[in-house]
């Protein structure tokens, strides 16, 4: 059963106008994890704000180099890369994506709850999360494909049927951010506004639009008032850094023709409060490891180097 227009906050392609709506709910909740989280409450109004937070080296080499022997074990993994959770570049076959990391891989599923994120997620959350998505995106040397301009969330709530703005995205670096390489582009503040998109969602859009996405992308007028409203920042730095930010950011990222690879992994947290209803603007659900309709709870777990491997 698809959704009426009454039913939604944030309506979005199909019959919906194309404006630029203000945010409906805070960025950061009150709830029972609000004053005991580790943020404090300069850096909370800075994420606020901006709808990001930039931390540098969060985690140290050793931590790092667990993932990036978990990232090089899936991509070289045959099962895996024959699975439908591997999403592959359009024109060279390589691997663009792996999704569910947490379900193959145990080291991932004990970072995706490590009690520092966590502590975080749920502190700007105000309650308890699960886990709505999580991936290792691997943007090659010499032909890694951009990411247009998109708020995930216009997404997440078109296609998975996610209700509200209540979901915080966190990207680990597993290999340096350079200015050059394509990293991560966002622009500080957009949070605060929803940008309706043109069009109807296409049957089964997810398997051509993660690997190119035409459908729920702003237009470029909406663009130009969002880049000279808000500006564009490159929260960029050396392996181990942590970016989380705001489900409704505009973010994206440029190609990638240097020798340089770009990779992170990548976990989404939803609010326990804002699980999956159906699709507002699709006519049957993403699969299950692009939206999880199964949510538990996160525990805090310690996430150990050298404990585990792909399974």
């Amino acid at each position: 059963m698809n959704h009426t227009d009454t039913d939604d906050t944030y309506p979005s392609r199909g019959e919906a106008t194309v404006e630029i709506l203000k945010r409906k709910e805070p960025v950061v909740h009150d709830g029972p994890f609000a004053g005991a989280g580790p943020l404090d409450p300069e850096t909370l109004a800075r994420y606020e704000a901006r709808g990001y937070l930039y931390l540098e080296s969060f985690f140290d080499d050793d931590e790092v180099a667990a993932m990036q022997q978990e990232m090089d074990a899936l991509r070289t993994n045959e099962e895996v890369r024959q699975s439908e959770i591997a999403i592959t570049e359009a024109l060279s076959g390589e691997i663009r994506s792996v999704f569910a990391v947490h379900t193959v891989s145990e080291a991932f599923k004990r970072l995706a709850a490590e009690q520092r994120l966590l502590g975080m997620v749920r502190q700007i959350l105000g309650g308890e999360v699960y886990l709505h998505q999580s991936r290792v995106n691997y943007k090659p040397g010499f032909r890694g494909k951009e990411f247009y301009w998109h708020s995930d969330f216009e997404t997440w709530h078109c296609e998975d049927g996610m209700p509200s703005m209540r979901a915080v995205s966190c990207s680990i670096s597993l290999t340096p951010n350079y200015e050059y390489n394509g990293p991560l582009m966002v622009m500080p503040g957009s949070h605060k506004y929803f940008c309706q998109c043109e069009g109807y969602t296409p049957e089964d859009h997810y398997m051509q639009s993660l690997k190119k996405q035409d459908y729920g992308v702003p237009n470029d007028t909406q663009l130009e008032w969002m880049a000279n409203e808000f500006g564009i920042a490159v929260p960029r730095g050396p392996i181990g850094s942590v970016t989380l930010f705001d489900c409704n950011l505009m973010h994206g990222s440029n190609g990638n023709i240097t020798p340089y690879p770009r990779s992170n992994v990548f976990f989404v947290y939803n609010s326990m409060n804002n699980q999956l209803v159906e699709p507002f603007a699709a006519a049957h659900r993403r699969p299950w490891f692009l939206g999880n309709r199964e949510p538990e709870p996160l525990e805090p777990l310690e996430f150990t180097p050298g404990e585990a491997s792909v399974a």
